[in-house]
């Protein structure tokens, strides 16, 4: 029994010896899921994982100037290909850890059917919406009311939040009726949580893939290559779907 607890002891103290922190730069919109895949990732691995969420663009520029991260999770795909091409992230490191899916979501149950025909009647003041220059997800909405031909109608009562975070904020307080929203922010053990919500056809936008990148400052590093491991892995495939992502 003693010679057990003693090689027990012995490989804690080597996982916490071997312990190591990785910076993490997140896309407003994985917020919730990549909490929850930190969380698992600490207690499998006794590595620490530090993150920091915002929008795509405003990391991108953080990340040009310095910024101590070692990872970026981003909302698309170009940004992490860009950071590749500009040398600031490891050659051929880059991988679609998730597709996002586009919602119209107001916290009022009702208000919005299942075909989004709230876009045409018009009943609203406010419709929320994340900057399309710097949040893809914004992009996407502007691209869907392109399609259906609502643009010049419906810019007019455009509220724009700075990144998806602070549009889901504008929508969930009532400052806007509704709002074009990451499905993530609203699903919950595979539901839509509470009010109404149409989710957007992917046929009105263009695919949403949402790729992660080690960058330069990770290389070698050993928590960050495992989590860039980790992130592949079916425990966080399920978390990433159980939020409404695709993979």
């Amino acid at each position: 029994m003693l010679r057990k607890t003693l090689f027990a002891f012995t490989l804690v103290t080597s996982a916490l010896a071997c312990a190591d922190e990785v910076k993490v730069a997140v896309a407003a919109n994985f917020t919730a899921p990549m909490q929850k895949i930190a969380a698992d990732f600490e207690k499998d691995t006794g590595h620490k994982v530090q993150l920091a969420f915002g929008s795509t663009g405003k990391l991108y520029a953080q990340i040009s100037n310095g910024a101590p991260f070692e990872i970026l999770l981003a909302a698309d795909d170009t940004t992490p290909a860009k950071l590749e091409k500009e040398g600031t992230g490891v050659a051929g490191s880059r991988f679609t850890y998730a597709i996002g899916k586009l919602v119209l979501w107001s916290s009022q149950p009702g208000f919005i059917d299942d075909k989004g025909d709230v876009l045409n009647k018009g009943n609203f003041k406010h419709v929320a919406i994340a900057n399309p220059k710097l949040a893809p997800y914004g992009a996407a909405a502007i691209q869907t009311l392109t399609a259906l031909k609502l643009l010049d109608a419906i810019q007019p009562k455009f509220v724009q939040g700075e990144n998806i975070a602070q549009t889901h904020q504008f929508v969930a307080t009532g400052n806007a009726e509704l709002g074009f929203i990451a499905l993530s922010q609203v699903m919950k053990d595979g539901k839509i949580a509470d009010g109404s919500a149409w989710i957007v056809p992917t046929s009105l936008h263009q695919p949403i893939l949402q790729d992660a990148i080690l960058l330069d400052k990770g290389k070698g590093k050993t928590a960050a290559e495992a989590l860039m491991k980790y992130l592949r892995s079916d425990p966080a495939a399920a978390v990433i779907m159980s939020f409404g992502y695709a993979l």
